[in-house]
């Protein structure tokens, strides 16, 4: 899902990661896009926040396509009022019925102060079972190590996105290190 050919050339690009601890959400992706065996961009954002910096969103596969899956994302967290859970469903449910939009070639983490989804191509919308997501190149390598980061250490969300990522360009060559992360903390909410 995160490869596109380009004159027989695969372009494979990035890890994103998302995790969840003591009251903070924190994503990071880093920022190389490779072309065959050559990378082409070093730092490329992939990290945004979106519908008045509540959601925080990063992508893999076609940048054009994760474009168009973002402004979509925002138009219908603008219909329904931010609630992300809804925003993604209807997103997925207009994205499988929709003959351009089941081209797009790219995969997506949401993620508020409460909630995270991985949404997909193909018009999944998948909520983690533990507190740790991850999509693009190397994401299997940084969901097993941010996993082991959240049983068996201290360290804080973003910490964990930071180590895991670097860990992960250090084996994935369609990753580098020049990592960006952005942060989220949950709403306290007052009873009245």
């Amino acid at each position: 899902m995160q490869q596109r050919k380009i004159g027989g050339m695969r372009i494979r690009s990035t890890t994103i990661l998302a995790v969840r601890r003591d009251g903070q959400v924190a994503i990071g992706g880093d920022g190389q896009v490779t072309l065959g065996d050559t990378a082409i961009k070093h730092g490329a954002r992939k990290i945004r926040r979106i519908h008045n910096d509540k959601v925080l969103i990063g992508f893999a596969g076609s940048a054009s396509d994760a474009i168009t899956l973002y402004e979509n994302l925002e138009k219908k967290l603008e219909q329904y009022r931010g609630n992300l859970q809804k925003s993604a469903v209807e997103l997925a449910r207009e994205w499988r019925s929709d003959r351009v939009l089941r081209q797009v070639d790219a995969l997506m983490i949401a993620t508020d102060a409460n909630d995270s989804y991985l949404i997909s191509g193909s018009g999944d919308v998948i909520a983690p079972d533990d507190d740790v997501i991850a999509i693009g190149s190397g994401s299997s390598i940084a969901l097993a190590a941010a996993k082991a980061m959240l049983k068996y250490s201290d360290l804080t969300s973003k910490e964990i996105v930071s180590e895991a990522l670097q860990l992960t360009s250090e084996i994935c060559i369609y990753t580098n290190a020049r990592i960006e992360i952005d942060t989220i903390k949950e709403e306290l909410t007052v009873n009245s």
